[in-house]
């Protein structure tokens, strides 16, 4: 007759062997969790780096500036963004630059007076929102981009039903870190444009520019998924290159994460 004990151990390990055939069922909500947490990786909260450009395609010194910016662009394509905004101050000279905006020429100012910078300059460069340079000086820029690589994002972003309309872009997005005091920054941007300058201090000059803002809108941040739209001005002409970029920043113009998505 068998020893009770032995039973005991007998039919414990049968169980043992039963349960280790039988699948686990995670939950609904462990499988959304899992989800959210593989698209918002630790990875994608290393440093980004917006390099905003205030240029014009009526200054002389500004085409080396507009050259270091594509190749900063081609040279990090993943965590540096570069934009570049045209000013309208130089169209006096006789070349009305096509992409200029005043808005652009007061973004530019309200920077200066934050940095204590009286005037504006081109070219030059406003790095993550908190410091500037000149545009065209490729050691301080590439040592910005070093500083500003290796701090680590507050926010991050996932875009998602992003669709182009005859005349705006749409989306959706979601963000991940803390929010508060913080507004989102919807920049629509043209790839490239090459243009033949015919008066001004370029004249006789071809152009190409790249990473041409053509719209902006701050969107206040009511939750963590939101849904946006952005329109397309009439400079942009039919099946040019856009691309959606998403700006994280705080009431004092600090950016703290960034987003780029091609349309």
């Amino acid at each position: 007759m068998l020893d009770k004990k032995l039973i005991i151990l007998l039919f414990f390990g049968a169980g043992l062997f039963l349960t280790s055939f039988i699948p686990s069922q995670p939950s609904k909500d462990n499988k959304v969790g899992d989800a959210f947490s593989s698209k918002f990786s630790e990875k994608a909260f290393n440093g980004v780096v917006v390099l905003e450009l205030f240029t014009s395609q009526g200054c002389s010194s500004c085409p080396p500036a507009d050259e270091l910016l594509q190749e900063v662009k081609v040279r990090y394509p993943d965590n540096v963004f570069v934009l570049s905004y045209h000013v309208d101050y130089w169209n006096y000279i006789g070349w009305a630059d096509p992409f200029s905006n005043k808005d652009f020429t007061e973004k530019q100012s309200s920077y200066n007076r934050k940095f204590g910078y009286k005037g504006n300059y081109t070219p030059e460069l406003v790095v993550n929102g908190k410091e500037h340079l000149v545009g065209s000086n490729k050691g301080k820029v590439l040592n910005a981009i070093n500083k500003y690589s290796v701090l680590k994002s507050e926010n991050q972003f996932i875009v998602q039903n992003l669709n182009r309309e005859t005349d705006k872009i749409n989306f959706n997005y979601t963000i991940a870190g803390d929010t508060s005091g913080k507004n989102v920054r919807a920049v629509l941007v043209l790839n490239e444009r090459t243009t033949q300058v015919k008066r001004g201090e370029n004249r006789q000059r071809t152009l190409v520019n790249s990473n041409i803002v053509v719209a902006e809108k701050t969107i206040k941040i009511a939750n963590s998924s939101l849904s946006g739209s952005i329109a397309i001005p009439s400079t942009v002409k039919n099946k040019e290159e856009l691309f959606l970029m998403l700006i994280m920043e705080n009431n004092n113009g600090d950016i703290l994460g960034a987003v780029k998505e091609a349309i």
